[in-house]
């Protein structure tokens, strides 16, 4: 087996290393991670690692901070070498993530955990913290021997700093085995049937809160089981890289205050709900705490912080409407009046633009709700908002600065960094907040580090080299964008276009993103919608088959090259409710492509229907 890896890893393809996301035309979600490694698991049976098998596997996910073709493959090995089904090894890139995962599941089921450690804790998971903030309860203790672990009722998680990456001494009293690695991350192991319940739970916070190991950590990783190489973890100008970015950040942002960078959007929210969380229970204990979120944005938005509140007694989740004919403003005023009412804690996530319509609210209204002076039902003044903004399409418009739109509302704004600050090269995020909210920061750091969620140095190496560049790449990608929609327009004036206005785009909102709502026809609903959403593939597919290099199923933005296709109620909205779901495609351009060529197989579609 081992052999067979050195051979793979010499013959994969660059994209296992290099993509952040993967094709959505040769992924089934049901099927992620199996459907690879079944079909991995006959060429390793056939002894076949040439190039072109490599290449040809399906996508094992559709994004690599949930797993990856090297996260699989190294699972897949650990497992066989300790006798387990692949799916019961689950590799993280932070050390105390798999903790938090059992312990979540373990609360929501009234279950006691014992949580075992040789040697020292990882010196960031603050017991007190974990238990007070997250709800989270178990038994803490060193042990000296392995062998020698007692029965207990409930799940024991022994947690083992080593330095092999496979090595695990598993017994029956263990029920989650946990490999923790100072540079790489931790592995963590699921230890019999009556555990296996377990896995989808682990693997959807991996999906949700965290990430997956970092293919470079995996392939770090892969050497050593293979070669028993040493952990070559020697990054260079790693201060410089940091002191790059967070310069960076400031400058295009406008702000003051030091940003911090996570290893992923999702991770850096984590940090930021659960920050604001911790800052409500020292600041306004017992009162309770309304996250409100729009409906049918991003769905680990929306999943996040509904998960939260699942763990959290008086933690709630409340809709905002904020798309197709709601005004975010009216919205945002409403609720606000009723969490005052209530004398609760308000923590506003919205997107702008909102994805997927790409709808710039009323800015003007927007900051005079959000600065309201109002009232509890007995006449106190009712708590503050702290807006928190997703700018993931448009990370160039200041909104916090000195003088800047949000710069007196307690506010927060964060960004993806697998699209414009990356182009598409890692998942690291950032955030950074107006003098207003300053003091909110060090919670956010506190929970970013405890979740071990913190940008690894490869992540900063290359937002260090990319983000000087980004706000050229956004306004080369919004010319392209804003010259494909003119032209549809023109050529099929039936489609309605999802898109900022001209107006708003010389405000400084230039996103490379539009949502086309295509022709339909038939007798009824049913039919017209049904009609619409076999359009949609048609489309997609006569782009991504006539374009092959440059037009993907996909649902990246801001990479550096090419144009990618997808139907956000079948990805970006896989958790949204049905009814929320929005059936159109949509479409992310980049500053350099063939818009030429894509203009033609367009025309080439709207002559087909």
């Amino acid at each position: 087996m081992r052999s067979y890896i050195k051979d793979v890893l010499e013959n994969m393809p660059s994209d296992w290393l290099c993509l952040t996301t993967h094709r959505l035309d040769i992924y089934d979600e049901k099927l992620a991670k199996t459907q690879f490694l079944e079909q991995f698991e006959s060429l390793f049976n056939d002894n076949n690692s040439e190039a072109l098998a490599l290449k040809q596997l399906p996508t094992a996910y559709d994004y690599i901070r949930l797993g990856h073709p090297l996260s699989c493959v190294l699972e897949w090995a650990i497992a066989n070498l300790n006798k387990l089904k692949a799916d019961n090894v689950i590799s993280f890139s932070s050390k105390t993530t798999p903790i938090l995962a059992v312990l979540r599941k373990n609360l929501l089921a009234n279950k006691k955990t014992q949580i075992l450690y040789t040697g020292e804790l990882p010196v960031i998971f603050d017991a007190d913290v974990v238990k007070r903030i997250y709800g989270y309860n178990f038994e803490l203790l060193q042990i000296k021997e392995v062998s020698n672990i007692p029965a207990f009722n409930g799940s024991t998680i022994l947690i083992s700093q080593q330095d092999e990456i496979a090595d695990f001494n598993l017994t029956s009293n263990i029920d989650f085995f946990i490999s923790v690695h100072d540079h790489l991350g931790s592995v963590l192991l699921v230890n019999g049937e009556q555990n296996e319940n377990y896995i989808s739970e682990i693997q959807h916070v991996r999906r949700r809160e965290t990430i997956a190991m970092t293919p470079a950590n995996t392939l770090v990783a892969l050497k050593h089981l293979i070669e028993k190489l040493p952990f070559d973890n020697n990054r260079t100008h790693v201060e410089t890289n940091n002191t790059i970015v967070l310069d960076s950040i400031k400058e295009i942002t406008g702000t003051n205050v030091n940003p911090l960078v996570a290893s992923s959007g999702l991770s850096m929210q984590y940090a930021i709900v659960m920050g604001l969380v911790h800052d409500a229970v020292e600041n306004h204990n017992g009162k309770a705490i309304k996250i409100v979120v729009p409906p049918n944005c991003y769905g680990g938005t929306n999943d996040q912080a509904r998960r939260v509140a699942a763990c959290i007694d008086n933690v709630e989740v409340m809709d905002l409407p904020v798309d197709g004919g709601n005004d975010m403003g009216q919205s945002i005023d409403a609720i606000l009046n009723e969490i005052a009412n209530e004398d609760a804690v308000p923590y506003i996530i919205a997107e702008i633009p909102t994805n997927p319509r790409v709808e710039v609210p009323d800015l003007i209204k927007l900051k005079e709700v959000l600065s309201k002076v109002r009232k509890t039902a007995t006449g106190e003044i009712a708590i503050d908002p702290v807006f928190i903004l997703d700018q993931t399409f448009c990370p160039n418009v200041h909104f916090l600065g000195e003088g800047d739109l949000l710069s007196t509302i307690r506010t927060i704004t964060y960004v993806s960094g697998s699209k414009f600050p990356s182009g598409g090269k890692c998942t690291a995020g950032y955030c950074v907040v107006n003098k207003k909210a300053e003091a909110l920061m060090e919670k956010i750091a506190l929970h970013l580090s405890l979740c071990d969620n913190e940008a690894t140095d490869l992540q900063l190496e290359i937002l260090a080299k990319q983000m000087p560049s980004m706000n050229q790449r956004i306004h080369d990608a919004y010319q392209n964008t804003r010259e494909f929609v003119s032209f549809i327009k023109e050529n099929l004036p039936a489609a309605k276009i999802n898109f900022v206005s001209k107006e708003f785009a010389e405000k400084g909102f230039t996103p490379s993103v539009f949502s086309l709502d295509l022709p339909t026809k038939g007798n009824t609903d049913e039919e017209r919608e049904n009609y619409k959403r076999t359009l949609n593939h048609k489309l997609i597919n006569l782009m991504i088959n006539e374009i092959p290099n440059e037009s993907k199923y996909c649902v990246s933005y801001g990479q550096l090259k090419g144009c990618y296709w997808t139907i956000p109620a079948t990805s970006t909205q896989g958790t949204t409710i049905e009814g929320d779901k929005d059936y159109i495609a949509r479409v992310a351009l980049s500053p350099i492509m063939d818009l030429e060529l894509h203009k033609k197989v367009f025309l080439d579609f709207v002559e087909m229907i």
